[in-house]
């Protein structure tokens, strides 16, 4: 029986797979002791404080050791699993040890390789693999020999799969795909794919969840298992007190926030608008050839009433920049939506959306929502972001005073839009009515300049035909 060595150990480091993050907390783990992997195999999601990330691991062999459980929080640079590469020389491994490799006989058999993902995932930052890419023959060598545990383990996950195929293939299913079918408790595994390549859809995962529904069936017990998950330490104080750790998004937007109130001085203003014209433009909308299967509400024609008035009023899309005391003019909007997660309140932002036209608007809107809902929204998405809009009227609240996002000079926040009676054409009727607060930092942005961002985008809300006029 082959044993493994030390030298055939590799560590997979937790990555840093934002921008200066330093911790993530490992949500689920893929694979477990025992468990083939290959180059570019998904082996663990972790969540940082800005998103929820899939981790991929550069090297070939079988996994050894789970070093964490699944929900603990681990520093960027820690060792999180363990693989032995044993079966296939890793691609940083040492020269002297490829040429202290004794030569395999001529007749031994060739290994089989394992089968590639259809489509490599790109390598996040820290990874630490070479930028040059490099191409592997097979090799000539004694079978490579799996501990008599992990055979078993595989043989009983293979028969647990029901369709023989091996435990470590997984199914090909998109981001959000896999997180509706962890929602809904369906194994991907069990799965019949329907789109193409054999990838598996959201029409998959539903019509396999409806026969459970009917007829729950008992999950069989794994026969090799992580460690056991660590449960988020909420301790009790009798029934009067419940004390939840702060971490993730929560903490880094607490972090955001506290920087940003005491950092920026703030200025909010605040105006009534009648935008009766523009919910019938969105009745419109909706009924147009052009935006069919586009998400059209009214967050799509306030989003462009705000970078109309962005154009007309370019000085508010800025930033200071304390290190060199300067102010920096951007040339282009990242328009930032402000949504509600259950992991708590993110930001992302549509790149360059001053460019994009309205039907393009609403697919953008439309994405960045399903991706926020889902929890898979990137870090990239959440970064470069200049002006913020925030709807605070899906609540049912008429407005508030925004606090500015980092690095931002303005955020707009969205009352709820009522029936109100409304003093029209001289006489008092009933009138779709909403409140819109603009918040600013106003090292950047003095009264006059708000006020003109704010009056040009009520003026558009009343009256939207001056979309094609202004914009």
């Amino acid at each position: 029986m082959t044993t493994m060595t030390e030298a055939s150990v590799r560590e997979f480091k937790m990555p840093d797979v934002g921008e200066g993050l330093t911790e993530a907390e490992i949500l689920k783990w893929y694979v477990q002791p025992g468990d083939t992997v290959t180059d570019g195999q998904v082996v663990c999601e972790v969540e940082t404080a800005k998103a929820a990330v899939e981790l991929p691991i550069p090297y070939d062999g079988v996994v050894r050791e789970l070093r964490f459980p699944e929900g603990t929080t681990v520093d960027v640079g820690t060792a999180i699993i363990a693989v032995d590469v044993s079966g296939g020389a890793p691609a940083e491994a040492p020269a002297e040890q490829a040429e202290a490799a004794p030569a395999a006989p001529a007749e031994s058999a060739k290994v089989e390789e394992e089968p590639k993902p259809p489509a490599r995932q790109p390598v996040l930052v820290g990874y630490g693999v070479a930028t040059t890419s490099t191409k592997r023959r097979p090799r000539k060598g004694p079978e490579v020999k799996v501990p008599a545990a992990a055979q078993a383990a595989q043989a009983v996950q293979t028969e647990l799969n029901g369709h023989g195929a091996p435990a470590e293939s997984r199914p090909l299913a998109k981001p959000p795909v896999r997180k509706l079918a962890k929602d809904l408790g369906v194994d991907l595994t069990t799965v019949t794919p329907s789109g193409p390549d054999g990838v598996i859809t959201r029409e998959d995962v539903h019509a396999a969840a409806a026969p459970q529904a009917a007829e729950p069936a008992v999950a069989a017990p794994s026969p090799v298992t992580a460690p056991a998950a660590a449960a988020p330490v909420v301790s009790h104080d009798g029934a009067r007190e419940t004390r939840v750790p702060v971490k993730g998004v929560r903490k880094a937007t607490a972090q955001a926030m506290i920087g940003s109130a005491f950092t920026a001085p703030h200025v909010t203003e605040f105006v009534t608008v009648d935008v009766t014209r523009t919910m019938k433009l969105v009745e419109e909308l909706k009924q147009d050839k052009e935006f069919q299967g586009l998400r059209v509400n009214p967050l799509l024609l306030i989003a462009k009433a705000l970078l109309v008035a962005i154009k007309r009023n370019p000085d508010i899309n800025a930033s200071w920049d304390e290190a060199n005391q300067e102010i920096v003019l951007k040339h282009y909007v990242n328009l930032g939506i402000a949504a509600a997660t259950p992991r708590g309140l993110i930001v992302p932002n549509i790149k360059d959306a001053h460019a994009k036209t309205l039907p393009q608007l609403a697919e953008s809107l439309g994405e960045l929502v399903g991706t926020a809902r889902e929890g898979r929204t990137s870090p990239a998405a959440m970064q470069g972001g200049t002006v913020t809009i925030t709807n605070v009227g899906v609540f049912g609240v008429d407005t508030g005073t925004p606090i500015l996002n980092p690095g931002e000079s303005a955020i707009l926040a969205v009352g709820a839009i009522k029936l109100q009676p409304w003093v029209h054409k001289g006489k008092v009727k009933p009138r779709q009515v909403t409140t819109l607060a603009l918040s600013f930092d106003h090292r950047l942005v003095d009264g006059e300049l708000g006020s003109k961002v704010l009056a040009d985008v009520a003026a558009i809300l009343e009256q939207p035909k001056r979309l094609i006029s202004w914009a």
